[in-house]
Order: structure tokens, then sequence, then C-alpha cells
């Protein structure tokens, strides 16, 4: 039953996402939504931005129906014994919706904000401050934070919310060519999913095939070549639901091996992500720049400056991102000596991602600012 509802779930959530980026493809160009060529993008012509509406509304869409759902016909025993046969308990659920209003409110108000920006630039600071805003939100009102043993509710949220803010401008500095977010997003989610799974997390679990699914049905007009970008909407939104996905994904009490390192694995799987975010502000920071200035100095664009097309520097991050992600998903099954090793892996991918920044061959030109 869990895995018709599965199935039923992601292919819900792609075929809405898809018809609904479809819509916005073309509405957004009649609205002046609308990416312009940048010194930080290899676009050469005017793509619509509208792909942020269609993965917000996706996701509230399935968030408020399934709230919705279970209050009105899941808990009244409408629909049989459904709640049973999907292991699912409905007073629990409603227990926990006013959590899911607040990660919606956290999320509606990230779109908005993602939204104009999109329409009209805003400064860096503004939008810190929002999401640092929204993070502390969810990270006390909506209990999405990590405790890593801690007991004090205000210094878990304090540090919950850094790692929310730096997921979610993890994956808007992704957002810097053709299916790279959204792809790295899904291989992510999947990783996660998989740790729902061991933990048994039914919850967890939903909400990771709903964002997978949504992702998948945008990924099929944002895929290289992409006739349509998610914009901020849709960046601010993607990696926010990543964070809130690793913070309320269980990994220490259900591990397999009965150890902690699984706490671990939320990092192993962002380890490209992370490292992009980590080395191109450092590098940016010590060139005098604002970190938040876009340039060409990500991985991608270095890797696409090496004569890699658009199709092969999206799948390179893809196949980054599951070398650390595949190893993550072994720390519930392995023991001191094996998590060790899977660090040390982790280590060595990024080490050659490091390769890749640091050499330049002959003739590459220098990176431009906006």
């Amino acid at each position: 039953m869990l895995t018709l509802l599965a199935v039923a779930l992601l292919v819900g959530s792609f075929m809405l996402s898809a018809i609904l980026t479809a819509l916005a493809k073309r509405l957004a160009p009649r609205i002046g939504l609308v990416a312009h060529p940048k010194a930080d993008r290899y676009h050469r012509s005017i793509i619509p931005l509208g792909g942020g509406i269609a993965i917000f509304a996706t996701l509230a869409t399935f968030l408020i129906g399934t709230m919705i759902g279970v209050r009105f016909l899941v808990a009244p025993g409408y629909l049989g014994d459904l709640a049973g046969r999907a292991s699912l308990d409905p007073a629990d659920f409603l227990h926990r919706s006013g959590e899911l209003l607040v990660i919606l409110l956290c999320a509606a108000v990230l779109f908005a904000v993602g939204l104009r920006d999109d329409k009209r630039a805003l400064g860096p600071f503004v939008k810190l401050i929002v999401q640092f805003t929204v993070a502390g939100m969810a990270a006390y009102f909506a209990d999405v934070r990590i405790e890593f043993f801690i007991e004090s509710r205000i210094v878990t949220a304090v540090l919950s919310a850094l790692w929310i803010v730096v997921i979610v401008n993890a994956f808007n500095f992704l957002d810097n060519m053709d299916g790279a977010s959204a792809g790295i997003a899904v291989i992510a989610a999947s990783v996660l999913l998989t740790a729902a799974a061991f933990s048994g997390q039914i919850l967890v679990g939903g909400l990771a095939v709903v964002f997978i699914g949504t992702l998948l049905g945008f990924l099929a007009f944002n895929f290289p070549p992409a006739s349509i970008f998610m914009g901020d909407a849709g960046s601010l939104v993607v990696g926010f639901f990543v964070a809130l996905l690793t913070l309320r994904t269980t990994y220490y009490q259900q591990a397999g091996s009965g150890a902690w390192y699984p706490v671990l694995l939320p990092l192993i799987a962002m380890a490209v992500p992370l490292y992009d975010f980590t080395s191109v502000t450092i590098l940016r920071i010590s060139q005098g720049k604002s970190p938040f200035v876009g340039d060409t100095q990500h991985f991608s664009h270095r890797l696409r400056r090496r004569g890699l097309t658009d199709t092969q520097t999206a799948l390179t991050l893809y196949l980054a991102t599951l070398c650390t992600g595949l190893g993550a998903t072994f720390l519930y099954q392995v023991n001191l000596a094996g998590a060790i090793l899977i660090v040390i892996q982790t280590i060595l991918i990024v080490t050659i991602i490091g390769v890749f920044e640091s050499t330049a061959r002959n003739g590459e030109p220098k990176a431009e600012n906006r």
C-alpha cells in the first residue's frame, strides 16, 4: 500500500508540476517575468522565469490537499481503513498540521520575495534578513531543527536556522546552469527519502516523494537546453524544502548500526552543493567582491569553459552528487571503519572537484561580474 501511495504521489506531483510549468512558460513573458542574458549565464536568448511559480504551486497544492484530505476524509473514516493500510496516524498528522501550515507560510514568504527579486532585483541584505526570519520561524515554531544531543530549544533553533539559510543560498547559487539546481535537489531528496524509509518516517517520506515529483516535472522543461528557469522564486523554495528534509529526517535513533555517525548523512549528501557555495563565497570575498554578486566562477561554469556542453555539465554535476549521495545511504549499514571510508571517499570526490576548480587551461577567460 505504501508503495502504491508513493507512486501515486510521485506521478501526481510530476504531472501537475509539468502542466503548471508549461502554463508558466507561456504566461511569464506576457508579464515581463523573463531572464535576459547576463555575464554569469550562458544562455544567449530571453528565457521565461516562471518555473518557480509552478514549483511552489505544486508543493502548496499537495500540502493543502493532504491536510484537507486527512482532516475531512481519512480521519472520519470515509475512505475506509486507508490510514491503517498506509501506516498513517490521522491524529498525529492533525496534531502536526499547525507545523505544516507554518512551513507552508515560510515557503510562501520565500516564494514572494524571490518572485519580487525576479521582477526587480532586491538587495542581498534584504533577502538575507527575510531568509533568517523565515528560517527562525521554521526552526522554532515548526520544529524544523536538529537536536545534536543539545537540550536547549533556542540553541538548536539558532543552529538549524543557520543551516537552513546556508542550504537555501547553496541551491540559489546552483541555479546558474540549465538543470543544475533542480537536478541536484532531486538527487539529494532521493538520498533523504532513503533515510526516511530507514527511519520509518511516513510523513517525511511522503513530502520527499512529492518534492521529487515536483522537481522532475519542472526538469522536463529545465534540463538542457532549458526553455524555462525557476528564478529566485523557485531556488529559494527548493533550498528551503531540501533543508526541511535534512532537518526533519531522523538519522540516529533508527540507525541500523546503532551508532551515531548516520547523523553525517546530510553533510555527505550535500557535499557538492556545499562545496560550490563555500568555495565561490571564499573566492569572491578574497577578490574583494560581495559573495552575493553573481559571476562565472562556479564549478559548472568551469566545466563549461573546458569544452563540455550544457548537457554534459549537468550530468557531471549529477554524477558527482550521486557519488557522495550513494555513499551517504550506506551509513546505516556500516561500522565505524566503513563510516570513515565513506567520509574519506567524500573528501576525495570534493578534492577532485577542487582540482577542476583550481586548474585552468590556456586561454580560459577570467570570470566576469554581472
